[in-house]
């Protein structure tokens, strides 16, 4: 998969990205946003009927090199696109499963974030109708897409209350959400891990990613001689964007099903 001499991807709305080829490549995929349209609540996504088979057709092309890498826990992912199980990494690299067929492990450096933060979290995000909180455990997120107009004053109370904190908590900005984490975990972190695994390691990564959260995954791979792309819009160290989830996941059923050495 050489961009320099490869043209860039004419099968779906996107630019400066190349298609998938069949050099040895590990793949690793964002999920809301990038393989699932946003919805205004996470627990509305909508998982297109034929994505599952275009992953498992991926997967095994791969040898077992896909992961997907979410802000979502693997257990959500799992519900998301049962029957099949995947390597993956949740929560922005808070927990990993290296083997599909293994169990979903906490990462070394993650810290669950203390329950007097989701406490004062949820008494601020309440005064904002439309505004909600989920609860991740290892994150929390502030979620606002049905309440637009509260962008800037939750954004504020939410500063206060990180800067409050006795411990480093770590604010990332998602669509229309965010996200609250403990430092030294993300997912640049989760596909380091997985790149020095059997089934990925001396792989080109390619890393697709939809927002500020997945770039210490874009800049892991960029240091890796890889491909970064983004959806929706260029973030710092993609290469190439798609215009929506839509087309990230055409691109992935082309290269699923294309003929080895078409």
């Amino acid at each position: 998969m050489d961009q320099s001499s490869a043209p860039p991807f004419t099968g779906v709305m996107a630019e400066n990205v190349a298609a998938l080829s069949d050099a040895p490549l590990a793949l690793f995929l964002d999920v809301d946003g990038t393989l699932l349209d946003i919805a205004e609540r996470p627990a509305d996504v909508v998982t297109p009927s034929d994505l599952v088979p275009i992953l498992d057709k991926a997967e095994r092309k791969l040898t077992g090199a896909l992961a997907l890498i979410s802000g979502r826990t693997i257990e959500d992912l799992d519900r998301l696109f049962e029957p099949l199980r995947l390597r993956a990494s949740g929560i922005h690299g808070a927990e990993i499963r290296l083997d599909p067929s293994g169990p979903a492990t906490p990462a070394p450096a993650a810290t669950a974030l203390p329950m007097s933060l989701w406490t004062a979290l949820t008494r601020e995000v309440a005064r904002f109708p439309g505004a909600f909180v989920e609860n991740k455990r290892f994150s929390f997120v502030v979620h606002y897409r049905l309440a637009p107009q509260a962008e800037r004053p939750l954004r504020q109370a939410v500063t206060r209350l990180v800067d409050s904190l006795p411990i480093g908590v770590e604010a990332m900005d998602a669509r229309c959400a965010i996200e609250l984490k403990a430092q030294g975990f993300d997912k640049g972190g989760a596909i380091a891990a997985f790149l020095s695994e059997p089934a990925f390691r001396g792989r080109t990564p390619v890393f697709v990613g939809d927002d500020r959260t997945d770039e210490s995954g874009f800049a892991v791979v960029a240091a890796r001689g890889g491909y970064a792309y983004s959806v929706g819009k260029r973030l710092p160290c993609a290469m190439g964007v798609f215009a929506t989830p839509r087309a990230v996941r055409d691109w992935l059923a082309e290269f699923a099903y294309r003929e080895n050495g078409a």
